[in-house]
């Protein structure tokens, strides 16, 4: 059962004359409308209640008036965040936390109404997280700055930025900036809510939990700072949320200004700079939100790690012990390229997008021939090779891989066989 609008609109219209300004517009009818149907696009997975997305509508019903009174008067505690850990490609995890669906919810409401107060006070080459920007307009800024003949690059990587955030730093920033002390409260117990994970019950005293909808405001207010201090030096620099590429004319002007940025980034921003990572080099030689640039002409190319994620993701869809049938093997490699290729159809260079597609078709060779065991003969002669080749490929000692790149496979499934699935082609341009 859904929570349609006029509901929600009562219950957001019943003002409270301590509250401030600032939280009644957090709590008007229609920001909280926006919220709940923007917590519901988002979907996620269920917090330590482990109330789902489609739990909250009925949920908000019956007791949100209860939830609405401890708000307005400062009183309502956040549940502590589930933790989970994401597998990296590397190898490392990723720390997610995961706030229950109501706390979503609510941290939604407050990022709708504080974000466009903050929208104008962010540096213009900021990208991440904030309207009518993103990651291709991000690159394309790292492009012109290149051309330009900053073709040297300060990569400067923060070392577990989302863990290391000073809360009292952010909290101060947010009271300059105008945020009333009942909103100040509430965000000041998101960041302290403890996180639970398989070691227990764990007390947060720094860092912006990944996962919740206020995170992606909170690091960019954050680092806001730094972003107008590069701009003072008059330096040319490109940031998405923690990822900050400094393009210059030199290595050596690169080397001096990774030193200064790091003392200025420790000691006044309270943040560590990963030095392992951290590098001055040529644009050529570093990747940036996936992307890099070539050294002949700069233009845009999909980065070799991205290549190979996914690959390893394709590896895992069309592993023979999964069990799957090949329609439904390529119904999810379907999902998974389109997505992947929406984000990378900005890719200037189109040479390893088609070596990617002949990879990801011989994959799919193998699985079916793989898959046909014994019957591969009778498949082979049924989709019209010659009985001799049929035959020669049938008692091959050569394993499914080496024969996904035979002739009579290459005959048997072509390429329009695969454009027939709807398979999507990595290098196609409109």
């Amino acid at each position: 059962m859904s929570l349609n609008e006029q509901h929600i609109g009562k219950l957001g219209a019943m003002n409270s004359n301590q509250s401030s300004l600032l939280m009644q517009q957090i709590l008007d009818g229609n920001n909280l409308h926006r919220a709940l149907k923007q917590v519901q696009r988002n979907k996620g997975a269920p917090g330590v209640d482990y109330m789902t997305v489609d739990d909250l509508p009925e949920y908000l019903k019956h007791n949100w008036l209860q939830v609405r009174d401890q708000l307005l008067k400062g009183t309502y505690k956040p549940k502590p965040v589930r933790r989970v850990e994401i597998p990296k490609p590397n190898g490392a995890k990723r720390k997610l936390g995961i706030p229950t669906v109501m706390d979503r919810f609510i941290q939604q409401a407050i990022a709708q109404v504080l974000s466009p107060i903050w929208e104008e006070k962010f540096h213009p080459n900021s990208f991440g997280f904030r309207p009518h920007k993103s990651a291709h307009t991000a690159i394309r800024y790292v492009q012109y700055y290149a051309r330009q003949g900053k073709t040297t690059v300060v990569d400067l990587d923060l070392q577990s930025f989302f863990d290391e955030v000073n809360h009292d730093r952010l909290m101060s920033k947010l009271k300059s900036n105008g945020t009333n002390g009942d909103v100040m409260k509430l965000i000041n117990r998101y960041l302290k809510a403890p996180v639970l994970s398989e070691q227990g019950r764990i007390k947060t005293t720094k860092g912006v939990p990944q996962g919740g909808p206020l995170s992606p405001l909170l690091s960019n207010i954050v680092l806001n700072e730094m972003d107008w201090e590069l701009q003072s030096r008059g330096l040319s620099f490109v940031r998405y949320a923690d990822d900050c590429q400094i393009l210059v004319g030199s290595q050596r002007a690169g080397e001096r200004i990774l030193a200064n940025l790091t003392h200025f980034i420790e000691k006044k921003l309270k943040l560590k700079v990963n030095q392992e990572k951290s590098a001055v080099d040529h644009i050529s030689n570093r990747s940036f939100l996936g992307f890099t640039l070539i050294r002949k002409d700069l233009r845009i190319k999909v980065s070799a790690k991205a290549q190979v994620n996914l690959k390893t993701k394709i590896r895992m869809i069309t592993r023979r012990t999964r069990g799957h049938a090949f329609l439904s093997v390529v119904s999810e490699l379907k999902k998974s390229l389109l997505g992947w290729k929406a984000y990378f159809d900005i890719s200037e260079v189109l040479s390893p997008l088609k070596d990617l597609d002949k990879w990801i078709r011989r994959k799919l060779r193998c699985y079916l021939l793989k898959q046909w065991g014994r019957s591969g003969y009778r498949k082979l002669r049924q989709l019209g090779i010659d009985r001799r080749l049929a035959w020669n490929t049938e008692k091959s000692a050569h394993g499914p891989w080496r024969l996904s790149h035979s002739p009579a496979l290459y005959k048997a499934l072509p390429n329009r066989y695969f454009r027939g699935l709807g398979l999507p082609e990595l290098a196609a341009r409109k």
